[in-house]
């Protein structure tokens, strides 16, 4: 065990449990439902937009896409550029739409509940269905967390990867518990801004490294067509399938509940402005560093983390935390000061944490304000009051945090990359039609959206299961489609919405500040 490098991961770990324990006492001053759940929409653009990016960007960033970029070359590369456009389109054109309506929308403070509050309806329908969808889809994202969580512990501490969990886990639940949203949103701050320094320091000194008389070259067996765009090297079925998944990651923003709920937090219209440059600028550094991460490590690392073992995986997840390590410990030796530069390399391994947690605490803190404000008190106890509410949302927020345990735990889990695409497409096809309809179609109904929630769902579901290995064609694809197509279907064969939905659609279309 190197003991400079727990020393810094454990100083991470200090530095969010204090800024959960500083709003919670700031909370405990004068606070209420909308106080935790959405920070009272005061927040401001810089915080709104490094939250809203690094609660996006999980741990799959520094160790999933890397990896895939590693191992199999430049075609990986389509899911950063679905990505980033994606995120331009949420920001550019969902982002002030969304913030605007939801205040209209009777100041609905979740998802569904604006799903809900637009079509000025009392039929739970949606939140129920929201509610169900929320809970399983979150179990698998947050265990993706997790997982990564446990592999970094165990990769660099030698620690057992369930214990590192279970820790990771109260941390995250602890800070959350406390802090609520504005906890959430001020790590996520300081998490995006070390994500994004340590990916792009790490590739800059590995080149320095591989310049200098000291470093041995590694066995490098470059794939064929690994610098190719095209995965096959030629225009067939392997290469279209590739591109069209790749971008269809773009699809995932439209319905990501943990990103949306940014777009309703920002306090005013100057501050969207400035969030979505800030934004936007982030995720292009971060994309485009992950992927310099990635082929700068198959020259650097060599074909180490290429070879299958027994069980017939890879280890090309670990590829950022090899190049951190092994780069401190170059410059440890060079400059004599080992226990320092290791200290160092911990402070940049502490970024796979940031984006493990960043994204954890915002999907459990979804969770929990969805079972509360959508579940919890329009169904079970419509009288409970603002303390009641905190405590069952901060108990939604504990079980979640053990079913994901036991996903990530469990041996037949699939790895992060798989977790976190199974989760991001899930929510992709079940909202991201229903959001852009109900954001830009007046002619949207209650069935409509009910209908294209379940059916974009259900469409995801059953291809990942019975499609994927057939088409190599990622699921959100066709899912997304379905829910687009059954809930204009549905929506054109029911009578046209009221009156009153009408006049808040077009009130939701004029600036509020």
């Amino acid at each position: 065990m190197r003991i400079p490098e727990l020393a810094a991961l454990l100083c991470y770990f200090v530095l969010v449990l204090g800024i959960g324990v500083y709003f919670f006492i700031k909370g405990r001053k004068g606070g209420d439902e909308k106080e935790y759940f959405l920070g009272g929409r005061q927040m401001n653009g810089w915080v709104s937009a490094l939250s809203a990016g690094a609660s996006d960007m999980s741990a799959w960033v520094l160790m999933g896409l890397p990896g895939a970029i590693y191992l199999t070359g430049m075609g990986q590369v389509w899911i950063a550029v679905g990505l980033l456009l994606g995120t331009f389109a949420a920001w550019i054109f969902v982002a002030p739409v969304l913030r605007r309506y939801s205040i209209v929308a009777g100041d609905a403070i979740t998802l569904p509940q604006f799903l809900t509050k637009r079509f000025c309806t009392d039929n739970k329908a949606i939140m129920v269905v929201s509610a169900v969808v929320f809970v399983v889809t979150y179990c698998v994202y947050t265990a993706a967390s997790l997982h990564a969580c446990g592999t970094l512990f165990n990769t660099v501490l030698g620690v057992d990867p369930s214990k590192a969990m279970i820790a990771a886990s109260a941390v995250i639940v602890i800070y959350t518990f406390l802090g609520g949203f504005n906890a959430v949103c001020w790590t996520d701050f300081f998490q995006g801004m070390l994500m994004l320094g340590a990916l792009m320091l790490v590739p800059i000194l590995a080149v320095a490294m591989m310049k200098t008389g000291s470093f041995v070259a590694p066995k490098v067996t470059i794939p064929e067509n690994y610098y190719n765009l095209l995965s096959s090297g030629n225009a067939d079925w392997k290469s279209f399938s590739d591109i069209i998944s790749g971008l269809g990651w773009g699809l995932g923003y439209f319905g990501m509940p943990h990103i949306l709920i940014r777009y309703f937090s920002v306090r005013s219209e100057r501050e969207m402005n400035k969030s979505r440059i800030i934004g936007c600028t982030w995720l292009l550094l971060i994309l485009a560093a992950t992927c310099v991460v990635g082929l700068v490590g198959r020259k650097f690392i060599g074909d180490k983390l290429a070879a299958v073992n027994a069980a017939g995986k890879n280890s090309s997840e670990l590829i950022f935390i090899e190049m951190v390590r092994n780069v401190f410990d170059w410059i440890g030796n060079s400059i004599g000061l080992m226990a320092i530069a290791i200290f160092c390399a911990g402070i940049l391994l502490s970024a796979i944490l940031a984006a493990a947690m960043s994204t954890a605490d915002s999907q459990l803190l979804a969770s929990a304000s969805a079972f509360a404000s959508d579940l919890y008190k329009p169904i079970f106890r419509k009288n409970a009051s603002d303390k009641e509410m905190l405590w069952a949302g901060r108990i939604v927020v504990v079980v979640i945090a053990v079913a994901a345990f036991f996903i990530a735990a469990s041996p037949k889990c699939a790895g992060l990359m798989a977790l976190v695409s199974c989760a991001w497409a899930g929510f992709g096809a079940a909202f991201g039609p229903v959001v852009l309809l109900a954001l830009f179609w007046r002619r949207l109904t209650y069935a409509g959206a009910l209908s294209g929630i379940v059916a974009g769902f259900v469409v995801d579901a059953l291809w990942y299961i019975f499609m994927v290995g057939k088409t190599g064609i990622y699921e959100i694809i066709p899912g997304f489609a379905a829910g687009m197509l059954v809930a204009v279907v549905v929506s054109l064969c029911g009578k046209r919405p009221s009156l009153d939905v009408m006049m808040l659609f077009e009130k939701s279309r004029k600036p509020q500040d």
